[in-house]
């Protein structure tokens, strides 16, 4: 056996191994594992209840679904070993479904707000300029946004963080199909900057013809981890278990 053969592979730049996560006594995430690598787009897939959501959150260190087994390395930092405050410094964003956009807070603030402690990501008039809409409603109040404005000011507040990984849950439900397209463009945009993103979505053949890889879920297990494109040109698989 050669040299490299003996030698252990270093972990992806972001890499998932053996996720296991439960509510309560609710096993939910089976022993998930995927890796991504830099600058990549990955498509996390599957059924309602698969699980996705589930792994997002595990990934990013909230309290439920608790993880009891696994590792998560993000640039070689063991996100596993860290609360989620920790994580999200090391790198690591969750712009969950809902947006927690901050109520009583103008656009601007909500953006300045996760400004004020380091490390700080893009600077507002770089944010702007990937969000002109924000611009012209910066001074409005965040939560009478529009719903594809919440998921433009969701992404930019994630961005005014310094982040290396950004995991998305459903950032397309309820948007209209050109506010969608806009989100994509912006999605394209922030990975030409280097930063990689895990992207949770219902509407599956959206987010596999933006991704470069797709992982499924079904029941909490990986059950197709492979190219997007292969997904896309699979109809059987597509039809068991994402049922399009």
């Amino acid at each position: 056996m050669s040299q490299t053969e003996n030698t252990p592979s270093a972990p992806a730049y972001f890499s998932v191994s053996d996720l296991h996560a439960y509510y309560g006594e609710s096993y939910i995430v089976q022993g998930v594992s995927f890796d991504v690598k830099e600058g990549e787009i990955l498509a996390l897939l599957g059924r309602n209840g698969a699980g996705k959501t589930s792994t997002l959150r595990a990934i990013a260190r909230l309290d439920d679904p608790q993880m009891t087994h696994g590792e998560v390395w993000l640039d070689h930092q063991p996100l596993h070993e860290m609360r989620a405050y920790q994580a999200a410094q090391a790198g690591c964003s969750l712009v969950p479904e809902d947006r927690r956009i901050i109520a009583g807070l103008t656009v601007e603030e909500n953006l300045q707000l996760a400004q004020i402690v380091e490390p700080v990501g893009w600077p507002l008039k770089r944010l702007y300029e990937l969000f002109p809409r924000l611009k012209e409603r910066r001074k409005q109040e965040g939560v009478t946004l529009s719903g594809g404005e919440q998921q433009m000011l969701a992404i930019a507040r994630a961005l005014a963080r310094d982040i290396k990984v950004l995991l998305l849950d459903e950032p397309y439900e309820g948007l209209a199909p050109v506010i969608v397209d806009e989100i994509e463009k912006t999605l394209n945009l922030i990975k030409e900057q280097g930063i990689t993103t895990v992207i949770v979505e219902q509407n599956a053949l959206r987010a596999l013809a933006l991704a470069d890889r797709a992982v499924i879920l079904d029941t909490g297990t990986v059950v197709f981890d492979g190219l997007a494109s292969e997904v896309l040109e699979n109809d059987e698989l597509r039809a068991e278990y994402l049922a399009i």
